[in-house]
């Protein structure tokens, strides 16, 4: 029986992957040694600074980000000053998130930068082409919540069953 082999090139998982990595590169060039901060503590802080409070389980559900990663994140964020955890109002035992004054300036000179990287990235594209980008990435996120759902919708682990 011969193997089948990924073109990795063409496969879509593997490209969206490498350009993701590639944009959160670039954009934490613009940030990460100004702000002292690394792209995990970035996602965290995007994400307080959307809506807050929240709390780390909610922050995990919204970047992607495993729980041992933004645990790291927030800690660090908590030991610099940019966060602050609290019991929530809603369950006193959960703990909530919010940003600090402090974490509140830095997202607001960090955001301006968010926008100058997707600018860059999206001036290749006509604006029918980004308007159709995000229809499509709506599309693609949409598909692989289901895909990673505990059900695991539409994924067969043999694609002779």
């Amino acid at each position: 029986m011969t193997t089948q082999r990924l073109e990795l090139d063409r496969f879509v998982p593997y490209r969206l992957s490498v350009l993701a990595n590639l944009v959160s590169r670039a954009f934490a060039l613009l940030y990460a040694e100004r702000f002292d901060i690394a792209i995990p503590e970035w996602r965290v802080l995007a994400v307080l600074g959307m809506a807050e409070p929240q709390s780390a389980s909610e922050v995990c559900e919204r970047t992607a980000m495993d729980k041992v990663r933004v645990s790291r994140a927030v800690q660090s964020l908590l030991a610099s000053g940019l966060v602050e955890r609290g019991i929530s109002a809603d369950d006193r035992r959960r703990a909530s998130l919010t940003l600090t004054r402090r974490g509140k300036a830095i997202y607001g000179e960090i955001v301006p930068l968010a926008r100058s990287v997707e600018t860059s990235l999206m001036e290749t594209l006509t604006v029918e082409e980004a308007s159709q980008l995000d229809v499509l990435l709506t599309k693609l996120q949409l598909r692989a919540d289901e895909l990673s759902s505990p059900a695991g919708v539409g994924i067969n682990a043999s694609p002779n069953d």
